[in-house]
């Protein structure tokens, strides 16, 4: 009987570790993940998915001023960033349209700096700012902003529309933090540093309140496009910003 035992013992001892050692196998087989990408570059899982670089770290290449055929001087590619030195005026991508779209992009901002991402921008002579008929996903010193503000224009927020959540990773001024804007016709997703903001359903009965009632009341034209510009805001404060990519969706 102990013989039986310790036979069987063995039997269990040997087939588990040849186990071990074909898992030992098959994990040495498998390849590592892909590492992550450079600055401003895409992976080639990116590629697949569709992805495409609206700013490539060398140059201004297609970056304009909002209404114009130039980029204003205060806009310049400094070591892999596109940057402002402030009060130049607001800029936009001019090569193509966007419609449903994910958008993805870094930034840092100066102390108690303000700026914002816009998209379905129009232009025309009878805008003055992209602010004047495009959503504004705020961009905002949080930490060091001294002047009191509505709830809705903290960063993160729709500007102006809808509010942040108040547990937000935001990052001090001159550290790095990730934006990312998801439009569709049935909801709007904003993340801040990964972590989802707010969401909203654009052209909803909801979402028409609050522009009547809000600071857009004045504007018939704000949030109507369904298609247009991305475009960056110089409120008059230096921000950097780099890996700036978008999907269409």
């Amino acid at each position: 009987m102990k013989n039986l035992l310790f036979l069987a013992l063995t039997l269990l001892i040997v087939g588990c570790g040849g186990a071990t050692s074909e898992q030992e196998q098959a994990s040495a087989a498998t390849p590592e993940p892909e590492a992550p990408a450079a600055d401003n570059t895409l992976t080639e899982a990116e590629k697949a998915e569709g992805w495409m670089l609206l700013f490539d770290g060398q140059s201004t290449e297609g970056w304009r001023g909002y209404n114009q055929d130039s980029l204003p001087p205060t806009w310049s590619v400094q070591e892999g960033v596109l940057m402002t030195t402030g009060s130049g005026g607001d800029i936009v991508y001019g090569k193509q349209n966007f419609e449903n779209f994910d958008l993805y992009l870094e930034w840092k901002i100066e102390k108690t700096g303000n700026s914002g991402i816009f998209y379905h921008i129009l232009e025309g002579e009878q805008y003055h700012a992209m602010y004047e008929n495009a959503p504004e996903y705020q961009l905002l010193d949080d930490i060091g902003f001294e002047q009191a503000l509505l709830d809705n224009q903290y960063v993160g927020a729709d500007y102006g529309m809808y509010v942040p959540k108040k547990d937000k990773p935001v990052k001090a001024a001159g550290e790095w933090n990730s934006s990312r804007i998801r439009f569709t016709p049935e909801k709007v997703t904003y993340w801040l540093n990964g972590a989802e903001m707010l969401s909203f359903e654009p052209w909803s009965a909801d979402w028409q309140m609050r522009k009547e009632v809000g600071k857009w009341k004045g504007y018939p034209d704000y949030g109507v496009a369904k298609s247009g510009l991305i475009g960056l805001q110089d409120h008059g404060s230096k921000i950097w910003f780099k890996n700036i990519k978008i999907r269409p969706l």
